[in-house]
């Protein structure tokens, strides 16, 4: 293949340029995310019609002429495990890559493990083994050597030809719509995970009464902007610990503030007038405003059916050859059966209800439930070991 190393503008809008008519773009990145509030995009490897490009993203600067060129036209954009790549995408322009085509969600649709690492793809699909000599690279640091661009480009070398070898397994089990209904939903749930605040998932925050969330919510949020301001990542500017300890506490005195262990850092002494009123606001918040404590009740016995049918879906998956795993989870089982024995808190149809999910498990978990259909164990020694037949 014919490989170039991107440096200057000049040399990007050629590049743009050249691949504006091409039918299908591979492309991945390399970036640093450990030190800094938004991933540090540091590589850019693109790979069409047998040529390889490295764009240094550093030395080149302003790389929005590529993120315009991915949005326009009518190619289609191939990437592996897409999050990343889609998200500088998102932040440049403010679109996704035209005709998103994502190797690892169609693996997971034709059976193969899901998430799969890239390297493990290629020896499946292509039975190719993939050198993880540059895995503790900093991207960052310049210059690049020949070998660690050429490292970065063996994760586009051959990603359209994985990415043909998998739509012709799709298309042969007619399951290319499936595809496209996944990525659609896939994109739609990145752009809503990008609006939205995780301060629930801040660590040890699970007990907290509604008071107490309503603080730690404030203090969250003066620490996402904090760490947006100075791009730093966040638990920098405040670890989880301390923002669960201050919200505990449940007060605004500048003293008990600063008795707290680890609150000795002088940046935070400096920040504590902003803190100070971050708490005010989530203690004055009224009572009807607090977030809800979320604990989910437990029924033994539904959590016994569900556990039960949790193993009948693995057997199923595996002789639809989809794999398990981008079906739906062990919760997602409990919720269908929540439904369909009238406890769900929700009137929502639970997602193995609905569309090709309903078509490959949900019908038939809906026939074990209603007696309809039975399993029996047909051979324990073999790898499909459970039969599913009409009850009776």
């Amino acid at each position: 293949m014919q490989t170039k190393t991107i440096t200057t503008e000049r040399e990007l809008e050629q590049l743009c340029e050249s691949l504006a008519s091409e039918s299908a773009i591979a492309f991945d990145t390399e970036f640093v995310s450990e030190h800094s509030f938004r991933p540090e995009l540091c590589l850019i490897q693109v790979a069409a019609s047998g040529r390889l490009a490295a764009i240094d993203t550093i030395a080149v600067g302003d790389t929005s002429a590529f993120w315009k060129m991915l949005t326009s036209g009518d190619h289609e954009t191939i990437v592996h495990a897409g999050r990343e790549e889609v998200c500088f995408c998102l932040d440049a322009v403010g679109a996704p890559p035209k005709r998103l085509f994502d190797v690892q969600l169609a693996a997971g649709l034709i059976g193969i493990e899901y998430p799969a690492g890239y390297g493990s793809l290629m020896w499946r699909v292509l039975g190719k083994t993939l050198h993880k000599r540059e895995t503790r690279t900093d991207w960052r640091k310049r210059p690049l050597s020949a070998q660690q661009i050429d490292y970065a480009l063996d994760d586009v070398r051959d990603l359209e030809l994985l990415r043909n070898r998998l739509y012709e397994r799709l298309d042969k089990l007619g399951r290319l719509a499936w595809l496209q209904t996944e990525t659609d939903a896939w994109l739609d749930e990145l752009r809503a995970s990008r609006q939205r605040e995780r301060w629930r998932r801040v660590s040890g925050s699970g007990n907290l009464s509604s008071r107490e969330l309503a603080i730690l919510r404030e203090l969250w949020r003066w620490r996402e902007e904090q760490a947006e301001r100075r791009n730093w990542p966040v638990k920098r500017v405040l670890r989880d610990d301390l923002l669960v300890e201050l919200a505990k506490r449940k007060s605004a005195d500048e003293k008990q503030i600063r008795a707290v262990r680890g609150m000795e850092r002088g940046d935070l002494q400096r920040s504590l007038p902003h803190l100070i009123a971050a708490i005010r606001r989530g203690i004055e918040l009224p009572d009807d405003e607090c977030p809800q404590f979320v604990r989910r009740e437990s029924n033994s016995q539904l959590n016994m059916v569900a556990q039960f049918l949790a193993s009948a879906l693995n057997s199923i998956c595996r002789s639809a050859e989809v794999a398990p795993s981008i079906v739906g989870t062990s919760q997602d089982v409990r919720d269908f059966v929540a439904y369909r024995l009238g406890e769900s808190d929700t009137d929502e149809l639970p997602g193995l209800a609905r569309g090709w999910r309903a078509e490959v498990v949900g019908n038939l978990l809906n026939d074990l439930l209603s007696g309809q259909m039975s399993i029996r164990i047909r051979d324990p020694h073999s790898e499909e070991p459970l039969v599913f037949e009409p009850a009776g």
